[in-house]
């Protein structure tokens, strides 16, 4: 069985150590890099071409779902595994609508993730138990109601960069700062504000604030 190469993403140094100790124990997976941001992954995984990647979801700058979605796209042979504390469906759903072909819970980690590594590995999707189990309630659910999943409605979708301006918003970054981070305009950052506002209902920062708190887009430190 050939080598399975994995890249670590994880903002908390402690949790970050452990997942690596685990992996470190299994002879046929190496760890090729270690990040703690969502832009240090995707710059790592454009060099080291990583067959998977391990990654938290709440991460600051760039969170585990915007960065999976640019990582599907400048490297579309490595999958990702998402690391979360959140296990309701919003989450897992962003998760594997974004790209990631596994869902572990962080209670769950140590038992499932080198099993999650070499399903992935093979070709295969992973989700611990309890994310497995509302997948499946959460689909018999909008099949009653919708009928298919097609008309579940998409008006109130935030896009990947209306979640990213939200995160920037929610971190303190003024609209000048965020138009530096994303080098783009003000006035382009003030458009995707006012999106945001509408799709979320919510006119203010402290309110987007909580809700990306609520919605796992940031988490409190």
């Amino acid at each position: 069985m050939s080598e399975i190469t994995v890249l670590v993403v994880e903002d908390h140094t402690i949790v970050r150590q452990g997942i690596v100790s685990l992996i470190n124990k299994e002879d046929d997976i190496t760890i090729v890099g270690e990040a703690d941001d969502g832009r240090q992954a995707i710059k790592l995984c454009r060099e080291k071409k990583p067959n998977i990647i391990v990654m938290d979801l709440a991460m600051p700058h760039l969170n585990g779902i915007e960065t999976t979605q640019i990582v599907k796209k400048e490297c579309p042979k490595t999958n990702i595994i998402i690391l979360s504390m959140y296990s309701e469906e919003e989450y897992i759903f962003k998760a594997i609508d974004a790209g990631a072909s596994g869902y572990l819970t962080k209670k769950n980690a140590a038992e499932d993730l080198i099993k999650a590594i070499r399903a992935v590995r093979d070709g295969k999707t992973f989700f611990s138990p309890e994310v497995s189990k509302t997948v499946m309630n959460s689909y018999h659910l909008m099949m009653k109601k919708y009928g298919t999943l097609d008309e579940v409605s998409e008006k109130k979708k935030l896009t990947s960069r209306e979640l990213e301006v939200l995160q920037l918003i929610a971190e303190g970054y003024t609209s000048k700062k965020i138009s530096e981070k994303l080098h783009i305009s003000t006035n382009t950052v003030q458009r995707h504000r006012e999106k945001i506002m509408r799709k979320t209902g919510i006119h203010n920062v402290a309110g987007l604030t909580r809700y990306a708190l609520e919605k796992g887009i940031i988490e409190l430190e």
